[in-house]
């Protein structure tokens, strides 16, 4: 009997090393949050040290910076506001405007959950998950774009709008993608077009594919910068790093950084900053 005791036990130690683990309950005390997928099971993890970058930081693109905060402080309010799809050129803040947020407005209540394309399904799990919860909740899907058999994609669209049960009251969700329509469009696609009269109707597959994007009840687009808005944020940026202005010896080598990037934007006015900065205390 004793033996017999000793393989069981032997056998549960093997089984139990083979189930999921048991859900941890999620530290809410925490900001950010990251959604993972730990032994096949969702979790919520705490982000120990969110990425800090304030809104005054943010230059040239005031009008989308309005009406994302305006949106923002009308959900802490717990009045009505909308889905965000943020999209345009890369580089241009999409990002860095939601990090913002949490960053500006997380004493108010304010959580920022980020949630990976490939975990989308787990949505309507996460809101059941803070629906309780009295903060109010940011769900943040960066760079977003779908392949036409993509499961997150349907998971999406009935999150945002189009399942029985009703969405959290404290949690939104804010999205930036590169392209509008979130999905790829193809020259096959147009042939599903059909002309009534002076009328063009567009063919099932497109409505399909712009229908996602409808959902979204507030739509930001970002564009690249010109040389000045570009010129403009790098001598923020340098400020920000302890250099008071922008000679003309920084100012050509951050058109010149700008060339070799094939990019004017935010973020490489950032990157040169931040390496210009490095070299003139190196020196």
């Amino acid at each position: 009997m004793e033996h017999l005791l000793n393989r069981a036990e032997q056998l549960l130690r093997r089984l139990e090393a083979l189930l999921p683990a048991l859900p941890v309950a999620p530290d809410w005390s925490a900001h950010a949050y990251r959604w993972r997928r730990v032994n096949g099971r969702g979790q919520l993890l705490g982000v120990a040290v969110p990425h800090r970058i304030h809104l005054h930081d943010l230059r040239d693109i005031d009008p989308q910076k309005a009406a994302l905060v305006r949106n923002t402080r009308q959900f802490l309010q717990g009045l009505p506001a909308n889905n965000v799809l943020m999209t345009g050129a890369r580089g241009t803040g999409k990002s860095s405007l939601v990090k913002a947020l949490l960053t500006d407005f997380a004493d108010k209540g304010l959580r920022l959950v980020e949630v990976d394309k490939a975990d989308l399904t787990d949505l309507m799990e996460i809101s059941d998950l803070l629906r309780d919860r009295p903060e109010r909740y940011i769900v943040f899907c960066d760079d977003l774009s779908f392949d036409a058999d993509e499961p997150g994609y349907k998971a999406l669209k009935v999150a945002l709008d189009g399942s029985v049960a009703s969405a959290a009251d404290n949690m939104l969700i804010y999205a930036t993608s590169n392209r509008r329509h979130l999905m790829p469009e193809f020259m096959s696609e147009n042939l599903e077009t059909r002309y009534v009269g002076d009328e063009i109707r567009p063919g099932e597959t497109t409505e399909e594919k712009v229908s996602l994007s409808e959902r979204f009840g507030l739509w930001l687009s970002f564009y690249p910068f010109d040389q000045d808005a570009y010129l403009d944020i790098v001598r923020h940026w340098l400020k920000h790093f302890g250099i008071s202005r922008l000679t003309p010896q920084a100012r050509q080598a951050a058109l010149q950084f700008a060339l070799g990037r094939g990019s004017r934007s935010g973020r490489v006015a950032w990157q040169f900053a931040r390496d210009w900065a490095g070299q003139q205390r190196l020196k």
